[in-house]
């Protein structure tokens, strides 16, 4: 999947493919799931980026993907928006988000994407079955998620809207999915 940087307490870690780190699996999410995570893919705003990884943390998420010009929390209005959870929260930067998400669905991840598309689907509260291994896409605020990366997604999810607006902020839309993911 390319080269991975995996980022656990800011130390700086290259790996030459992905791997999960161990405390993904040692160390499950508050809610005792398995591994929940979230792909940003090409999230312009540092604000944004911060505001996803401490809803995350918030969300019992175990990981953030960091694709394509996404910030990274070596950016301090990263950090200063996300509060320490960089910290609490794992993540790992790659370029490439589709060849990333081909390596997780190889390893039996659920790939789903947060966009406005004719394949998506209302969001809604999860099965009784729960969540694992599952992945959740979020997009660039103009361009949205790669139309590739959608075509690599188990299912796609948009949130209703009651205004003019087509879309929420992308920090917010998150917190709603997975909010509602995790009801």
């Amino acid at each position: 999947m390319g080269e991975t940087r995996v980022i656990l307490s800011r130390e700086l870690n290259l790996e030459p493919t992905h791997t999960l780190s161990s405390s993904l699996t040692s160390n499950p999410s508050p809610a005792g799931r398995g591994e929940l995570a979230v792909l940003l893919d090409n999230i312009r705003s540092a604000w944004n980026v911060g505001s996803i990884l401490r809803s995350a943390d918030g969300f019992g998420f175990d990981h953030t993907y960091l694709c394509g010009i996404s910030p990274t929390p070596e950016n301090d209005a990263v950090t200063k928006t996300s509060l320490g959870a960089e910290d609490s929260v794992t993540w790992s930067y790659h370029k490439d988000a589709v060849k990333l998400v081909k390596g997780l669905k190889k390893e039996g991840w659920k790939v789903w994407a947060l966009e406005e598309d004719e394949r998506a689907k209302e969001i809604r509260m999860k099965d009784e079955g729960g969540i694992q291994k599952t992945v959740l896409i979020v997009g660039n605020e103009v361009t949205g998620v790669d139309p590739e990366l959608l075509d690599h997604c188990d299912e796609i999810f948009y949130i209703p809207m009651r205004g003019e607006k087509k879309s929420f902020n992308v920090g917010i839309a998150f917190g709603i999915a997975a909010y509602a993911l995790n009801k």
